[in-house]
Formats: structure tokens, sequence, C-alpha cells
């Protein structure tokens, strides 16, 4: 009895340690990480692939989603809480939401940032131009990387002219409160005479507090149509994808086709053709970064931000209809079509 007894005894201790020796060989089943979330305007599409990223790779998290609804002044306070809870990453979602978290290279030393929780961005614009980081391939900070999903603005000329090839004036309607609108104007203007287009850029008029109006939408946009641009370009703003069907309506009324950044505009609303990242595939990227800091204990500062090489033309097929502006048979060869 006393031999049966010992036997068990070695059995347990052997399968303790092999439960033991499972969970050090791998660390996403042993550890549960606490992960923020912070976001602009909701958990959308990049926020849900980020968690189905982790689930499918079985990376134990806890989620603490938190959401500015576009407001700058509670960013602090989720920073505040990202540190009492001591999370062990910050996902942030957008410009405004990643300079507010993570600020900037040149804020090494201010108090109101911290350096030591890892933060991963997304759907930042241009986070080099923002100081966000140094450059795609080396952040030059220890806490911060990213994702980068915008499609280089030659492919959206390129694809803007040969929907019309002879496209040669675009307009742009951008909001001078949202920095990631004004440098995507910049950028735009510092391509205009290489690639043999004139841009005629329109800002929307803030109120005494600094914040643009829907209903000022519709007047820009047919300042842009009075001014004979051949195509109008959505690049980069928050305000104006939150008011997608005041700016879309907009253009198909004044008789414009828009090609838009955000897909949602060209499925849900009235805009023409989208050239874009699936913001759920931004989501995915940014997991894999998250995996490498998290599971790989790599540094986040010592990992380029990635960048997605799949963008979708989508074409509402429906608007073309409207516009009498038919896509041309190569270019509908590789886009999807929507009605």
């Amino acid at each position: 009895m006393g031999e049966i007894k010992g036997q068990a005894l070695r059995i347990r201790s052997i399968l303790a340690g092999l439960a033991l020796a499972a969970a050090w060989s791998s660390p996403s089943l042993a550890v549960q990480y606490k992960v923020m979330i912070v976001t602009w305007r909701g958990c959308e599409e990049v926020c849900k692939g980020f968690q189905d990223y982790f689930k499918e790779r079985h990376i134990d998290a806890e989620f603490i989603v938190r959401d500015a609804a576009q407001r700058d002044d509670v960013l602090p306070a989720f920073l505040q809480e990202a540190r009492a809870s001591k999370v062990d990453l910050i996902l942030t979602w957008g410009t405004s939401v990643t300079r507010g978290i993570a600020g900037k290279v040149a804020d090494a030393g201010n108090p109101a940032f911290d350096r030591k929780i890892p933060k991963v961005f997304t759907v930042v614009a241009d986070p080099v131009g923002l100081g966000v980081v140094s450059s795609l391939e080396r952040p030059g900070r220890p806490d911060v990387t990213g994702t980068y999903n915008r499609v280089p603005e030659e492919v959206n000329i390129r694809t803007i002219r040969s929907y019309i090839p002879g496209f040669k004036r675009l307009g742009l309607l951008y909001n001078a409160n949202e920095r990631n609108s004004v440098l995507k104007r910049d950028e735009l203007a510092g391509l205009a005479s290489s690639l043999r287009f004139e841009l005629i850029a329109i800002a929307l008029p803030l109120t005494v507090d600094g914040k643009p109006r829907a209903e000022d939408i519709a007047p820009k946009m047919a300042e842009l149509r009075d001014a004979k641009v051949d195509f109008v370009y959505l690049g980069s703003s928050s305000f104006l994808q939150e008011n997608a069907d005041a700016v879309t309506g907009a253009a198909l009324r004044s008789g414009i086709p828009l090609l838009s950044s955000y897909e949602s505009m060209v499925r849900d609303s009235q805009a023409l053709i989208s050239v874009a990242a699936r913001y759920y595939d931004v989501g995915r990227l940014a997991g894999i970064q998250a995996e490498k800091i998290l599971v790989r204990r790599m540094a986040a500062g010592d990992l380029p931000v990635l960048r997605m090489k799949d963008f979708a033309i989508v074409i509402n097929m429906n608007v073309a209809k409207k516009l009498k502006r038919f896509p041309p048979l190569d270019l509908l060869q590789i886009a999807e079509t929507v009605n």
C-alpha cells in the first residue's frame, strides 16, 4: 500500500513538473497580459482585428478599451489609468489619440508622457511628420512602434488618372483643426508639380473654439465645383469621415467624383472610389507588433513600423451611374464594385 502511494506521489510530481515546464515554454498561455486600447470614436474594425489576432494566437490578455469620443482632454486620464493599472501595452487609434498618449520624440523629458509602457499606434496619417517617430525604419524612442496603413499618394493620383485620363485639377477639402489633415494637404502640394496636376485645397472654416461645422461642408464643396476640379480627394480627417454622408452627398450634388482613403465612404455612403487598406487587417498587423513586444519580449523601439502592403480598390457603381462616369475596363478588372 505504501508503495502504491509513493508511486502516486511521484506521478503527481512528474505531472506538476510537466505543467510547469509547459508554462515556461509557452508564455502566451501562462501569462495574462493587460492591454489598454484607446480609440477615438469607438471600438471599430482596427480594435476588433487586434483582439481577434490575440484570440487566434492564444495570447491570454485582458483588454481595457477606452474611447476618447473625439475629445483630447480625456487622454491624460486614460494614460494615468494605464500607469495605475500597470498595463503591459497600449494600442492607440488615430493621430489625435497617439499624439495625446505617446507624445512626440521631442517630448522625451516631458513628465506628461510615459516612456516605460510599450505603445503601438495605428491609423496615423504621417507618424514621422507628426514627430511620433523619427522614421518608419527606426522609431527613435524605446517605447513606441506602430503600423502604417496609408496608400502612397502617388498611387491615389495614378488611380484618379486611370479613371479620368485627362485629369489635371485635384480638389481637396481639409480640416485645419486636424494635424494629419494639414500634413496631407502639404504632401499633395509637394507632389503636384512632379505628377502634373494642380491642387485646389480649401479648408473648412473654424468656429471661435477652433472647431469645424458640418453645415460648412456643402458650401465649400460648391467652391471646389466652381474651381472646376476634375476630382475631389478626401485624404485624412476624422471630422470629414464622421460626416461622410454630408461630404459625399455634397460632392455628388456638385457632380464631382470623389476618391476617399476610407473604404466605408464608398460602401456605406456616396464616394465614387476608394483605395485603402482594410482596417480589420490593420488591427491584425498591430497584433503582430504587440505579440513581438509581449510574448517575444522585444523592445518596441527596436521594431520598425510595419507597413500595410495590400490595398483594395472599391468602386460604387451606383454613384458612377449618377455621375455618368463609368470606370474603364482595366480598372474594373482589379477593383471590387458595390451598388
